[in-house]
């Protein structure tokens, strides 16, 4: 069976006379064992051909006209060469409007003839495939929708009532109801405009069951490709896009590539993509100063001329064109190239001036002499701009350096060595500028600047100097005052200026010298010593001051160092001074050598010997030289009883002429045990201990002593103060029930031979025997047995308080030691002078008789006999 896709091919106006390689339809051919190899041929060649895949191409343009064109189309099999034909009707599709047709067009069957084998003598008809052809459906149709595309049918639906259906991406799944099957017909139809950008191709599937729902036929694919419309502009992928060319660039060189997208099918020419370029600016030196590639893009230079210095930045406006560029049909769109032009190092730098001048004062450094600037017309703070400066000659000595100034680019003259007036005055400097990178290739210029530089030197008041300094002088200690040492003068570097120096001492630590202000000279003021503490390693340091009197006056200082030599003016000195022996010679013995501030040869080898008078000491010692430096002393007796001896030992050095002395050891003789070892006491005495620390010790012995009286007084202050505080707190905080003791008064204003003993409280009044004959008082206290009071228990329970405070207070009343005493009162006579009253009697002038005093009765035993004198009535 051979089947086309359309029942009808339409063009569309806009390709009626633009028909070359358009393809318009597709056949297929299907035979019942599917083993068939055909090939296709059409009728009219010069116009249509047919490749192997049944695509139907117009071959070449030509005119079409609304009547119906109609060719055939042929399949022959290759082997056996049986030949099938097809006809194929063409017409025209006008544009779709709003006055299009809405008619729809009637589906047609085209059907080869049906073909019989024979087989055992009968015609038998092969068994055909459901099949239908891909479908090509152009995108963003105008309808009217839905349109019908085409019909599904199966040959059994003349025996059988079949329903058809279609399943798949656009049918019954997302995006669904795009396409639609009359279920009873089986004409499949679009429902709206498809975009092949959204959706290139539907894969659906169509089905045939009968009306119980059985499968009548297998399940067929049905393929439908959407074909491209122009109905998307070229989008560049950046609106401005940015490039750079260096200056000087040949022609070809390439500077960049510009990229547009269409989303239309790259494949057809509605997706192929041409560039140009529609403007330059600025259009100097040449108008057309690149070109791009229409194809790929790339954007390349095609004049010569690139100039940083005169153009730095060039504008392309870039067209991308779909339909391969045709300008009457192909859609556009612009973005804009910038192409910057960079900077090679085409411009040597150049100085401002062939000469430069500067000046500086001498002995300075690290002081800018002079500015040098130059001009670059390169791109600045660049390394093609930046320059390098260095000195090619008048300077071999290496006194000045030139740096670069980052801002300016200007070289910096620097004295980098002092440079000394009176040895040169001026400098004529040759100096040489160039970038930090090499020139380009073919640059007609040299590489190099070159000035001169003039540097005038200022001449400045110097400091005058020693010469030399220090100075070394050798002299003999003991040199009396007055004697002249030596000249210690300066030179003043200053040759051209007529100054005079003066000079001062600066430093003279043991004030043993004087210098002359005018020529110098140096004197002695004292004698001089070397055991001096100034004198350090025998020499003595001396600082001494010249000045001139130059504006601004100007100074230097020098040192004089003086080597002492030694002279025998110390003589020896027993070393150590103190020691300690034996009561008897053995075992032990004592060591001693010199001490001497002289150095050789005026101190050891040293002489030992004892003194003749007092006679005791060479009878109770004996003393034996061991070697130059050292003796030993030994005492001569057998037994020599304990205490300290002071033993003089004569001591003579080496000097020239020698010196001797006598020396006091003190020697400290002790009992020793079998070690020997002294044991007395008083070893701490012959251990080295000296009068300052005994006294040390004795100080904190009677400090400590002091510590120890002061804590004791303090003590029993404390103990006196809680004694008197008895009232408020009591040793076990409970203050009920206290006997309070107060002391008494004496007597009155006129008693004169008042008695203080009196005062005393009654438990420490002397016993009558040893007190003065004379009036005493008689109220002491009664001897009678201590009362038992209650005490309270240490966690009573408040009910108790009240039966504790009424037992307390009845042990008071019967308690006959607490004071008042029941006894008779004798005071002191208070003079006859007194304006108080007597008190031999208790009767009183006021109205108190008129008073009931019974109340007195219920205040206890200790208020009876008042209650008595008062409280019994007229009695």
């Amino acid at each position: 069976m051979f089947l086309l896709r359309n029942h009808e091919c339409i063009f569309s106006e806009k390709l009626k006379n633009e028909a070359e390689l358009y393809v318009f339809l597709s056949v297929k051919f299907s035979n019942c064992n599917g083993k068939r190899k055909v090939q296709y041929e059409s009728s009219e060649p010069a116009d249509f051909k047919v490749d192997e895949d049944g695509m139907v191409y117009a071959v070449r343009s030509f005119p079409l006209s609304s009547e119906h064109a109609k060719f055939l189309i042929y399949a022959q099999d290759k082997e056996t060469q049986e030949k099938w034909q097809v006809a194929v009707k063409l017409s025209l599709k006008p544009t779709l409007t709003d006055e299009s047709t809405k008619e729809s067009h009637e589906i047609e069957e085209i059907v080869f003839p049906r073909q019989f084998t024979k087989h055992s003598g009968y015609l038998q008809r092969q068994k055909r495939d459901w099949v239908i052809p891909p479908i090509n459906l152009p995108e963003n149709s105008r309808g009217p929708f839905p349109q019908e595309l085409v019909r599904i049918r199966s040959d059994r639906d003349k025996n059988l009532s079949l329903r058809y259906s279609v399943t798949g991406p656009g049918a019954d799944q997302p995006p669904t109801g795009i396409f639609i099957i009359n279920p009873i017909s089986g004409q499949l139809s679009v429902t709206k405009p498809l975009d092949r950008e959204l959706i290139a191709r539907f894969h659906l599937r169509a089905h045939a069951v009968d009306i119980n729902g059985n499968q009548v036929e297998n399940p067929i694919d049905i393929v439908i490709n959407v074909i491209d419309m122009n109905d998307n502009r070229p989008e560049f992928l950046h609106q401005v896009w940015n490039g750079t060319v260096p200056e000087g660039s040949k022609p070809g060189t390439y500077v960049m590539t510009v990229t547009a997208i269409d989303a239309d099918d790259p494949n057809a020419l509605n997706g192929m993509l041409r560039y140009r370029i529609l403007s330059q600016a600025p259009s100097t030196p040449s108008p057309n100063m690149f070109t791009i590639n229409n194809e790929t893009g790339d954007i390349i230079t095609v004049a010569a001329g690139l100039d940083r210095e005169k153009v730095q930045q060039y504008t392309l406006i870039i067209q991308a064109t779909d339909m391969e560029g045709n300008p009457t049909y192909g859609l556009s769109n612009t973005a804009t190239a910038v192409i910057t032009v960079t900077d090679v190092n085409d411009n040597p730098p150049e100085f401002t001036a062939m000469t430069f001048y500067g000046e500086v004062p001498e002995n300075r450094v690290d002081v800018i002499v002079a500015n040098l600037t130059v001009t670059d017309k390169d791109q600045p703070h660049t390394p093609a701009w930046n320059a390098v400066y260095r000195i090619s000659g008048g300077d071999p000595t290496g006194r000045f350096a030139i740096q670069t100034d980052p801002n300016s680019n200007d070289g910096l003259v620097t004295v980098v060595k002092p440079i000394d007036f009176e040895t040169n005055r001026m400098f004529v400097l040759t100096v040489a500028a160039e970038n930090q990178v090499p020139l380009a290739k073919g640059i007609q210029h040299p590489p190099q600047s070159t000035a001169t530089v003039s540097v005038t030197v200022i001449d400045v008041n110097e400091n005058p100097y020693f010469a030399p300094n220090p100075k070394i002088i050798r002299q003999e200690e003991g040199l009396h005052a007055g004697t002249m040492l030596t000249t210690f003068t300066a030179q003043d570097p200053d040759r051209y200026m007529q100054q005079n120096i003066r000079y001062t001492k600066l430093s003279d630590p043991a004030n043993w010298l004087k210098i002359d202000p005018v020529n110098g000279q140096i004197t002695t003021i004292a004698v001089l010593d070397r055991e001096s503490p100034n004198v350090k390693n025998n020499i003595y340091n001396a600082t001494f001051l010249a000045s001139d009197n130059g504006i601004p006056p100007m100074s230097g200082t020098g040192t004089l160092q003086i080597y002492l030599l030694d002279i025998n003016d110390n003589a020896p000195q027993v070393l150590p001074q103190e020691a300690e022996t034996c009561e008897t010679p053995d075992p032990n013995s004592i060591n001693i050598t010199a001490l001497d501030y002289d150095i050789d040869p005026n101190a050891g080898p040293f002489a030992f010997d004892l003194p003749l008078s007092p006679v005791t000491i060479k009878r109770n010692w004996t003393i034996t030289r061991l070697n130059g430096d050292f003796a030993q002393l030994n005492l001569k007796i057998k037994f020599l009883e304990a205490g300290i001896y002071e033993v003089p030992i004569i001591i003579t050095d080496s000097g020239n002429p020698p010196k001797s002395n006598i020396s006091i050891l003190r020697v400290k003789v002790c009992q020793c045990d079998s070690n020997g070892d002294c044991t007395d006491v008083d070893r701490i005495v012959g251990a080295g201990l000296g009068t300052g620390a005994i006294i040390a010790i004795l100080l904190c012995i009677i400090i400590l002593l002091i510590l120890v009286l002061m804590f004791v007084v303090w003590m029993k202050r404390r103990d006196k103060e809680r004694q008197a505080k008895q009232l408020l707190i009591d040793p076990e905080d409970d203050v009920r029930d206290n006997i309070l003791k107060y002391d008494e008064e004496g007597g009155g204003e006129e008693d004169q031979d008042y008695d203080l003993s009196q005062l005393q409280q009654p438990d420490t009044v002397e016993p009558d025997a040893i007190k003065p004959v004379g009036i005493r008082r008689l109220d002491e206290r009664p001897i009678h047995a201590e009362p038992q009071y209650p005490v309270r228990s240490a966690a009573p329970h408040p009910g108790d308080i009240g039966d504790f405070i009424n037992e307390g207070l009845k042990a008071a009343d019967n308690d006959p030691t607490a004071p008042p005493y029941d006894s008779l009162l004798v005071f002191d006579y208070e003079g006859s002078g007194s304006t108080a009253g007597s008190l031999s009697s208790l009767n009183s002038s006021s109205s108190g008789g008129e008073q009931d005093y019974d109340y007195l009765n219920d205040w206890g035993p200790r208020f009876k006999k008042l209650a008595d004198m008062y409280g019994g009535g007229d009695d």
